[in-house]
């Protein structure tokens, strides 16, 4: 098969579950070689008899070969099945009484947008939208295409935002059948009236329930906090822990859900997420996190070294910690991923990490998901991968990093947020 028979999503030789929905291809029967044609019987006993009807003979044909005249079906008295006399007049329900209209209650559909003038196509009423792909179906409110049946992207998708000084992109990736990230950026004006600029990425626990939600509210928790708190004179890396524990308390709330809610799936885990944040401020660089999503330093310099800001609370960063295993050896190894740390009600011990930095020269802070640093995992492959001029472009760099991690494969949702540090001057931004 080349593509999913539920729902139609592209497959891989050799793949024994739909990556998209997750059906199981093994139950999918093979077609049969041929399809026979048998006789309809009921167990094997002879076909009941039918009774007997007196059919009118044709006449034969004369000795002049001249055809035997037609008749009309109304010329000769019938019968039906079972014997009885046909009623004198047929009746058709739903017959319309208007020629040119539709019989019953059915609907012609949508005319095929390829063969139909663009003028011909009627305007969808106001609050719904056209589908994407035969541009002529209405959706309906669970996604769906009423005249294709095409599932509809949702919002979430592809998303991208900029401000001037920071920039952020996520994409769905190519194997998810959901965008399970999340991303904030946002900029305040601290006490002194210097400008700041925050930027929050979450990645949602694929393991846990409703991670989509996890993120967003962990998203917009930390960035809220981080805004209500930098213009009062909060010191930024304090800000931070506080964003996170704030983000924290978001996320634990969507586990308070009604006990007949979690009935029907009692071992489900508690909506959770990791988070990473960055904020940058005058002459500091602040970074916190939790989880295994990154913060890197590239600096417009590309004759400096690159560093990655942030260590993973994963199996792999606890095997090099303590001296078992070497980074490549750790990496490699099926249990790399498994985190440590999360943002979830069911999270051993909520312990943010932050960090403060004050670089030398000017760059760019990449904040990312697991997502885009899985193809570019050094520092250096980084800043290979990045665009020289990403101080001055940061959403042109975001979407070149998105695209890095597609065309490397898209195993994953991607979220990446691009800040130039600096700040530059107000009013500068992409080019």
């Amino acid at each position: 098969m080349s593509t999913c028979p539920s729902c139609e999503e592209p497959l891989e030789s050799g793949d024994r579950f739909c990556g998209a929905c997750g059906y199981d291809l093994s139950a999918v029967p093979a077609p049969p070689d041929d399809l026979p044609t048998v006789t309809l019987s009921t167990d094997g006993a002879a076909p009941a008899q039918t009774p007997d009807v007196d059919w009118p003979s044709a006449p034969e044909l004369d000795s002049s070969d001249t055809p035997a005249p037609v008749h009309l079906p109304t010329d000769l008295p019938g019968t039906d099945s079972g014997g009885s006399e046909l009623p004198s007049a047929v009746r058709f329900d739903g017959v319309p009484e208007q020629a040119g209209e539709p019989a019953g209650d059915y609907t012609l559909p949508a005319p095929d947008p390829r063969t139909v003038p663009p003028e011909a196509l009627a305007t969808p009423p106001a609050g719904t939208k056209l589908c994407v792909a035969c541009r002529a179906g209405h959706v309906d409110r669970d996604g769906y295409c009423e005249n294709c049946g095409h599932a509809q992207p949702r919002e979430r998708d592809h998303m991208e935002q900029e401000l001037g000084a920071v920039a952020a992109v996520s994409d769905r990736g190519l194997r998810h059948h959901r965008n399970e990230d999340a991303f904030a950026i946002a900029s305040a004006a601290l006490p002194d009236g210097t400008p700041s600029v925050v930027s929050i990425v979450c990645d949602g626990v694929s393991s846990a329930t409703r991670p989509d939600e996890a993120s967003l509210a962990a998203s917009r928790a930390a960035s809220e906090a981080l805004l209500e708190s930098l213009p009062r004179g909060t010191h930024p890396q304090q800000a931070m822990h506080d964003a996170i524990v704030a983000a924290a308390e978001a996320v634990n709330v969507l586990a308070q859900e009604p006990g007949s809610a979690r009935e029907h799936a009692p071992h489900q885990n508690a909506p959770a997420c990791t988070l990473v944040g960055a904020i940058v401020a005058k002459d500091l660089l602040i970074v916190g996190w939790v989880g295994d999503s990154r913060a890197y330093w590239v600096p417009d310099d590309r004759a400096a070294p690159a560093a990655r800001l942030t260590e993973d609370d994963s199996w792999a960063a606890q095997m090099v910690a303590a001296g078992l295993m070497n980074e490549a050896e750790a990496y490699a190894d099926e249990r790399a991923h498994a985190i440590t740390g999360w943002l979830g009600a069911d999270a051993y011990e909520l312990e943010p990490h932050t960090a403060s930095f004050k670089p030398d020269r000017p760059g760019v802070v990449v904040v990312c998901t697991d997502g885009l640093w899985n193809y570019a995992e050094a520092a250096e492959e980084m800043a290979r991968v990045i665009p020289a001029d990403a101080a001055h472009r940061p959403l042109h760099s975001a979407q070149v990093l998105v695209g890095h991690a597609l065309d490397g494969g898209g195993h994953d949702n991607v979220t990446v947020a691009v800040l130039p540090f600096p700040v530059p001057p107000q009013g500068a931004g992409s080019a």
